[in-house]
C-alpha cells in the first residue's frame, strides 16, 4: 500500500514498507532490514550471492506489534554460523516530550531466530532523534558497527541533544553502561556514524542541529570504547554540515564523507569527502564528489560510505531533482586509489521508482543504503512511496566495474 495518515503516535494509521538498510558478508549473503508500518514492526531477509532469499518469510525481529519499530541498522559476521544484530528505534512513550528508544536484537543461527529486543536507551529523551532545529528533526539518529574481535559498538541520539554509547564485548548478550560522548542543550549532536579501525580504534563523528554553519565532529577512544577523547571540529566551513559517514581502510586511514550547503540549512547540498591518515588527528583538505554539474539532480544529500578489500571506496547518496523535492533515485560514485580521486557519479540502475513514486525514507534520512564486501560486491537497497498508489523496498546488487 502507500497510504500515511495523521500522525496519532502509535494508533496512527500507516499503511506502507520503508527505512531498509542493508549488509553483506565475504560469503556474499545479504541481510536486509526494513519496517513494515502496516504491521508496526522491524523484519529481516537473507538473501544468498544469487540473489535469492533464504527465508519463505521475512523473520520479525521487534516483535512489538502495537509500537511503530524502524530505521535498523544491521551487522552480520562472516563464517558458520552467520550472526544477525539488528539495531532500531522504538516509539516508545516514556513520559518525555518526544516517544523514541533504541533497541537492539541478535541471532546465532543466521537470523532464523531472534532473542528477545533489549531496550539500551531507558530514558525519556526521545531516543532516535537527530534534531536540527526544534520542530525539524530526523529520525534514524543512530548506529551499529562491529571490531575485528566481534566487539559490538552502538550510538544514538536523543531529542534533547546528547550522543550515547553503549559496547558488547560478549556477542550482544550484555552491554557496558550508556556512555556521553558529547551534545545537548543549544548544540544538539545528531546522525552518529560507528567506524572501528584493524587495531581496535573506536571512531564516531557527528553532526550539529541549531546551528545555520554547522560543522563535522569527531571523536576517539584508544581503549576500545571505554573512553573518547574530546571532541573536535572537521573541515570548518561557512555553510551547513551535515549526515557524516566514516569508514577505516585496512591500513587505518579514515574517511569521511558528508553532506554540506554552502549557502545554508535547507538550500542545495553536495557531498564532500576528507581523509585522515594519521588516526583523525588531521585532514586532509576536502572535496567534492557528488558532480551536480551534469544537470540530473539539483542537490545530494545523506550519503552512506564503504570500502572493500582493496581499500576502493564507494559512497551513495540520495538524488534531490529540486532542492526543495522529496529525493528519487540514488547516485553513487567510486573511488580506486584510496580517496585520491573519484569517478564521476552515476545514477543506481533501478534505485529510482519505475511508478513515479519519491523515495521512502518518511520518517527520517538518516539511513544506512549501501554495503560492500571485501572482493568488491555492492548491496544497495532503496524505498519508495507513491501516495494512495504503493510502496516498495528493492534490493539492488552488483559488482564494480574495471579491475
Amino acid at each position: 500500500g502507500g497510504y500515511k495518515g495523521p500522525w496519532r503516535m502509535n494508533a496512527s494509521m500507516f499503511l506502507y514498507v520503508d527505512d531498509p538498510t542493508v549488509a553483506i558478508n565475504d560469503e556474499g549473503l545479504i541481510g536486509v532490514a526494513y519496517a513494515d508500518l502496516s504491521r508496526q514492526d522491524i523484519f529481516f531477509q537473507f538473501y544468498g550471492p544469487d540473489g535469492e532469499k533464504r527465508f519463505e518469510e521475512p523473520v520479525n525481529v521487534s516483535r512489538s506489534g502495537t509500537i511503530f519499530s524502524w530505521l535498523p541498522r544491521i551487522v552480520i559476521t562472516s563464517g558458520d554460523p552467520v550472526k544477525v544484530y539488528v539495531l532500531w528505534q522504538e516509539i516508545v512513550f516514556s513520559g518525555g516530550s518526544h516517544g523514541g528508544e533504541i533497541f537492539f536484537a541478535r541471532s546465532g543461527d543466521g537470523g532464523n531466530t531472534f532473542h528477545r529486543p533489549v531496550n539500551l536507551s531507558n530514558s525519556m529523551a526521545g531516543d532516535g532523534k537527530g534534531r536540527l532545529a526544534r520542530r525539524f528533526w530526523d529520525n534514524g539518529s543512530l548506529d551499529l558497527a562491529i571490531g575485528s574481535g566481534g566487539e559490538l559498538y552502538a550510538a544514538w541520539t536523543e531529542y534533547e541533544g546528547t550522543l550515547w554509547f553503549r559496547r558488547s564485548t560478549d556477542g550482544g548478550e550484555s552491554f557496558s553502561g550508556a556512555l556521553r560522548i558529547a551534545g545537548g542543550g543549544d548544540a544538539p549532536a545528531r546522525g552518529p556514524s560507528l567506524a572501528v579501525a584493524p587495531d581496535g580504534t573506536v571512531f564516531v563523528a557527528w553532526a550539529v542541529g541549531e546551528d545555520p554553519a554547522a560543522d563535522i565532529r569527531l571523536a576517539k577512544s584508544d581503549d576500545g570504547g571505554r573512553t573518547f577523547g574530546a571532541p573536535k571540529v572537521i573541515s570548518e566551513s561557512g555553510g551547513h554540515s551535515d549526515a557524516p559517514r566514516i569508514a577505516t581502510d585496512g591500513n587505518g586511514t579514515l574517511h569521511l564523507v558528508y553532506a554540506e550547503s554552502p549557502a545554508g540549512l535547507s538550500q542545495a547540498y553536495h557531498i564532500r569527502y576528507v581523509r585522515s591518515k594519521d588516526g583523525g588527528q588531521t585532514f586532509g583538505k576536502s572535496i567534492v564528489v557528488s558532480d551536480q554539474e551534469s544537470g540530473s539532480f539539483e542537490s545530494a544529500a545523506f550519503p552512506t560510505l564503504s570500502i572493500d578489500g582493496k581499500d576502493r571506496l564507494y559512497v551513495l547518496f540520495e538524488t534531490f531533482p529540486d532542492k526543495r523535492s522529496w529525493p528519487r533515485g540514488l547516485g553513487l560514485t567510486r573511488s580506486g586509489d584510496g580517496g585520491q580521486t573519484f569517478e564521476s557519479p552515476v545514477a543506481v540502475p533501478g534505485s529510482a521508482d519505475p511508478d513515479g513514486g519519491v523515495n521512502g525514507s518518511l520518517q527520517g534520512s538518516l539511513m544506512r543504503k549501501l554495503a560492500v564486501n571485501r572482493t568488491g560486491a555492492i548491496a544497495v537497497v532503496n524505498s519508495s512511496f507513491r501516495p494512495g498508489r504503493s510502496s516498495h523496498v528493492r534490493l539492488i546488487r552488483g559488482r564494480p566495474a574495471g579491475p
